[in-house]
This record gives structure tokens, sequence and C-alpha cells, in this order.
């Protein structure tokens, strides 16, 4: 019996998995961002500059700066970083939670690094200045869901291989202490404000929907089993119900 099509195929099917459109249409335009910042004026512009933002009112690079990237490593990392984790997280959740996720989380993460700036201390003062850039904030708040949902799964940080709740615990401490910094704390803060961020919608925001993405993660790992079920069982998919108690 041939299985239904699935909304995630792709022409790419290695690692984590499918690129679903949604995924391809956010690392498109990463990319077309990042080639578009070969005219310099496009990163002064749409960077996130704290200053800008509380003294002109510049609010669109709240969410622009997420777009660009600092170098060909940098936006490496964040895309395959967005596929790995967030691939598996927007099977789990669906497409609609995963981007509403994505952009509050990239967005406030840029929010509290603002905020972060108005802080009566050097480290912090030295944010209003600088002109930020990633997806970071974003991705770090991927990586931290991706660590409640999945704990247990192996990820490699650096050379050694950790459970993903040890490896998040291991990077929002870096980025407390990096962000105390005057050296580390023009993206940490960022990368800080992403976790926060994340961990407090995951928590809090609409109505429980920690529960509700529970609830869709348990249904999808139900239907998977079903339909296992009616391949192997001999019988009919009608009579499920009647095998399963």
């Amino acid at each position: 019996m041939r299985r239904p099509a699935s909304p995630y195929a792709s022409s790419f099917s290695f690692g984590p998995g499918p690129i679903s459109t949604a995924l391809q249409a956010l690392i498109g335009a990463n990319v077309v961002m990042f080639v578009a910042q070969l005219y310099e004026p496009v990163t002064q512009v749409l960077g996130l500059h704290p200053a800008l933002v509380i003294h002109s009112f510049w609010i669109w690079q709240l969410a622009t700066y997420m777009f660009l990237h600092g170098g060909i490593f940098h936006i490496v990392f964040n895309m395959l970083a967005l596929w790995m984790f967030g691939g598996e997280l927007e099977r789990t959740w669906g497409t609609r939670y995963f981007l509403k996720f994505y952009f509050v989380t990239g967005i406030g993460a840029g929010v509290l690094t603002v905020l972060f700036s108005l802080l009566p201390f050097g480290f912090a003062r030295q944010l209003q200045d600088i002109n930020i850039i990633g997806a970071s904030g974003a991705i770090y708040g991927l990586l931290l869901a991706y660590a409640i949902y999945f704990p247990d799964r192996p990820i490699l940080l650096i050379v050694f291989w950790v459970p993903a709740r040890l490896c998040v615990t291991i990077l929002g401490a870096i980025a407390v202490f990096a962000s105390l910094s005057e050296a580390g704390g023009v993206a940490n803060a960022t990368h800080l404000g992403g976790l926060l961020v994340g961990y407090l919608y995951l928590k809090g925001a609409g109505g429980d929907p920690l529960s509700e993405m529970k609830y869709r993660y348990l249904k999808w790992k139900m239907n998977r089993l079903r339909k296992k079920f009616d391949v192997y069982s001999g019988g009919r998919a009608d009579d499920w119900d009647r095998h399963v108690h």
C-alpha cells in the first residue's frame, strides 16, 4: 500500500530530515540578504544598532538584523543549525507555530539586546554603537526548544557528544559570562536573549503552548504507530481501533 506524499517532501533527504518549504524560504531569504550585503549600506541600514532604535526609532532593525551575517562561516553555521534543529521542531509543532516561535525569539532577542544596552555599565553601553547582525538569537531559541523536547539527543559540542539539555546549559552559561565581558558582549547578549525569550514563550505565553506542543508530538507519534500497525498487522486500517486499547 502506497503512503500519501508528505508535505515535507523534498529532494533533500539526508541528515536530520527533508527541508520543508518554510525552511527553504528562511534559508533562501538569508542567502539572498547575505549576497545583498555586498552593497555595504544594506548592512548599515538593516543591521541592529541599539542607538538608532532608541533615538531614531529605526524599529525595523529588530527584525531585519536576523537575515544578515558577518561572513561565510557565520551564515553556514546558522543555516546548518536552522536545518538540524528547526526541521524536527517544525515536524513536531507544525509550520505555523514553528515560524511564530522563530520570529518571536529572534525579534525578542533583539528587543532584549536594546534594553540591555541601556544598563548603566560599560559592558552594556558598548552595544549601543555596535552593528549587530545574525540569526543567532532565533537559533538559540530553537536550540532551547530542541533540548526541552529531545533532552537526551546527542549533540556534537566542539569534539564531544553531549545530551541536548547539557549542550544548552553549557552554551547558556558561556553566553552569560561572555555578555559581561568587554570582548564578548556584542553577540552573546543576543544569544542569551534568544534563550530567555524562548524559555518564557514556551512556559508562559498563549495559554500554555508547551502542553499543546506535547499533545501535537504525542499525536504525531501515535499516527506513526498507527501507520506501522496498518502495514504489518495484515488487517484493514478500519480495524485499528479494535486492536489497540
